[in-house]
């Protein structure tokens, strides 16, 4: 029988292993209650003596680099370092490919209303679809070079323009499975960001291989050697070390000052953090389920329940609902990468985990596991408060079609 947090709604089978304490309530829990006991004005003002530090001495370089793209906590993140503690940043942007209209006008709302200097990399179209055909036939991700541009890139920046601090928003492993404590000050590091951000795989290790990768290929996917990281210093902290995390509410403050775009997901209820892409809360999604039986609104449930903006009843609802929901796009990704119907769903039976799905007598894929709790019929629901679906702007960009390179020129 699958165990599930008292609290929350993680299982056991997470995947990036949870621990359950005696009274059946998770790590990333009671790692959260920390959220609530923690002295944020001392914290921030450590990060103020830490970003002192790295202040530009003669003003001819930037005192920091913030990763950016146009979703998720760019803007917040921005806009604490650049308006709050009046750091000078370079920001930089890993091209993802699968690029939305909206993203587009949030990444150049975002270098306008911030007034900032911004890097993008746009790595050859068909290097990343060679990669993408790979990484999805023998890893099961067709995400893998976005995770990898997104994390390798500003360390690259980093060296090259000799920059050494890194900005980053929330460590995964605090906010969800409470891998760490957030007085741990956990930086990033290239081994965490292989062994779970990668699945294992750096750049080297898809050379040769089905689609005859070469180092030329991977070059721009390869991370910074030792010698010149400690040359240079770099070293990427995490805010949410520093500040009292709480996406949903950053991101309506956001909403209203800075005029971010939000948007309706596929298969969550949460319509801020990846309106960049049309494949994260899609296909890529409906991917993770085959892989590990849940999907990114079981992450986006439990984050709310422990930020008390939901119920856990809440959560299971919305479970029930968005992780039933089929990708949208699944053909605008086939079209782009070159694959027919068939040969996708030859590829997502050969990703499906056998552990948790089966056949059932009518030849239908169902989960062998049951990966949702049951209702806690001592709790009430309260009424679910829809997160901003804000007005639509129209752009030069061509809508429903990804889009490489965009201008983001916003009209009513």
């Amino acid at each position: 029988m699958t165990r599930f947090c008292k609290r929350c709604l993680y299982s056991e089978k997470h995947s990036l292993n949870l621990i359950f304490d005696d009274e059946g309530i998770c790590s990333g829990c009671r790692v959260h209650e920390e959220k609530d006991i923690l002295d944020w004005n001392k914290k921030e003002s450590e990060l103020r003596a830490l970003l002192k530090q790295y202040r530009s001495k003669n003003g001819k370089n930037y005192d920091c680099i913030i990763p950016v793209s146009g979703a998720r906590d760019s803007y917040y993140i921005v806009y604490l370092i650049k308006n709050k503690f009046k750091m000078n940043p370079l920001l930089v942007n890993y091209n993802k490919h699968y690029n939305t209209d909206i993203g587009i006008r949030n990444l150049a709302n975002l270098r306008n209303k911030f007034d900032c200097d911004i890097f993008t990399k746009t790595v050859n179209p068909d290097t990343v679809k060679r990669i993408t055909r790979q990484t999805l036939t023998c890893l099961g991700s067709l995400y893998w070079h976005c995770i990898a541009g997104e994390t390798v890139f500003p360390v690259q920046t980093a060296v090259n323009h000799k920059i050494p601090l890194i900005i980053w928003g929330a460590h995964q492993g605090i906010d969800q499975v409470g891998m760490y404590s957030h007085n741990d000050k956990v930086e990033m590091t290239r081994k965490y960001r292989k062994e779970h951000d990668l699945m294992g795989y750096e750049a080297e290790d898809l050379i040769g291989e089905m689609e005859n990768l070469t180092n030329d290929h991977l070059k721009p996917y390869y991370y910074p050697e030792d010698y010149y990281i400690q040359k240079i210093g770099v070293r990427g902290i995490y805010l949410n070390n520093y500040i009292r995390w709480d996406s949903r509410i950053q991101h309506e403050e956001m909403i209203k000052k800075y005029e971010y775009e939000t948007n309706e997901a596929t298969r969550s209820f949460d319509s801020y953090n990846d309106v960049d892409s049309f494949i994260y809360l899609d296909l890529h999604d409906y991917i993770k389920d085959l892989k590990h039986g849940y999907t990114k609104v079981v992450d986006h449930a439990c984050r709310e329940i422990r930020l008390g903006h939901i119920t856990r009843n809440n959560g299971i609802d919305l479970i029930n609902y968005y992780q039933s929901k089929k990708p949208k796009y699944s053909k605008l990704f086939m079209e782009w990468l070159g694959i027919d119907k068939n040969t996708l769903n030859f590829i997502l039976d050969e990703i499906r985990n056998p552990k948790i799905w089966e056949r059932n007598n009518k030849w239908q894929w169902v989960k062998k596991l049951r990966l949702v709790p049951d209702y806690d019929k001592n709790k009430k629901n309260k009424n679910f408060k829809k997160f901003i679906i804000t007005k639509k702007y129209k752009s030069s960009d061509t809508n429903k079609k990804y889009i490489l390179v965009g201008k983001g020129e916003r009209k009513l």
